[in-house]
């Protein structure tokens, strides 16, 4: 199996190492991922600059190729132009911080696997809950990971398909309750700015909004993850709301 793994965390991220360590163990790996951090870049591309891409071996675990660009790009130049062919499965992680709830529309980390299904590819998102004072453990995320997308893939991940894996913060004698296939949560969280003045009197601000894995319908990403389940969400790029097109076409026939 040909895997193609990247990140919105930067390719020198402990997540991505830890990633790459364990999807060995299930094929070939090319790491082809951003040279920087690009938290929150959501499905941007880049169109005005060119893409430079730079080899860069890591940790002395692998060899990749860091781009000056967004996630979506990375995947978009891996498939046009950096891989000897098509991969059979997309990884994007191990994001540090979770990509559930409204958080997925943000997040580069899930924009990278959704690049690969417009390809025609199946892909998978992979994060991590940070959940301060539990110590960050990458490879036991990292393994967590792997096994749920073997058995992700078992149940017949198709080209074209998306699959979001999160994983809970978990103390060193915890094990995960299990796997939950739940629906994204769509409750809005509250933005919260600091207002300053530059030393010229002008008003800037500082987002210092934080996510928390608040009460949520039990049926959730977020509420599964908030009680240690690994929660895998189907997701899908098609925006369309069809029942309210359908109610559209039935005024207008």
């Amino acid at each position: 199996m040909l895997i193609l793994l990247t990140n919105d965390d930067g390719i020198l991220a402990p997540g991505i190492v830890a990633m790459y360590r364990e999807l060995t163990k299930l094929g070939e790996v090319h790491v082809i991922a951003p040279e920087t951090v690009q938290s929150a870049a959501g499905h941007g591309i880049t169109i005005s600059t060119p893409l430079l891409t730079n080899p860069m071996t890591v940790e002395d675990t692998f060899t990749g190729i860091a781009v000056d660009g967004r996630p979506a790009d990375c995947v978009k130049l891996a498939i046009a132009k950096l891989l000897p062919r098509a991969p059979d499965l997309v990884v994007s992680g191990m994001n540090s911080g979770t990509n559930v709830g409204i958080n997925v529309i943000y997040s580069g980390t899930v924009a990278a696997a959704i690049e690969a299904a417009f390809l025609g590819l199946p892909s998978v998102a992979v994060s991590l809950l940070l959940k301060s004072p539990i110590p960050i453990d990458y490879p036991r995320a990292a393994k967590l990971a792997r096994e749920t997308i073997e058995k992700v893939v078992a149940l017949g991940l198709k080209p074209g398909q998306v699959a979001n894996i999160n994983i809970p913060a978990l103390e060193a004698s915890e094990a995960p309750k299990g796997i939950r296939y739940v629906r994204q949560c769509t409750r809005p969280w509250a933005d919260t700015y600091d207002q300053r003045k530059d030393p010229r009197g002008r008003d800037y601000f500082w987002n210092s909004s934080v996510f928390s894995l608040g009460e949520s319908e039990y049926d959730t990403d977020v509420a599964a993850l908030r009680n240690n389940y690994i929660t895998v969400t189907p997701l899908q790029f098609d925006l369309t709301d069809h029942r309210a097109l359908e109610r559209m076409r039935g005024k207008t026939d």
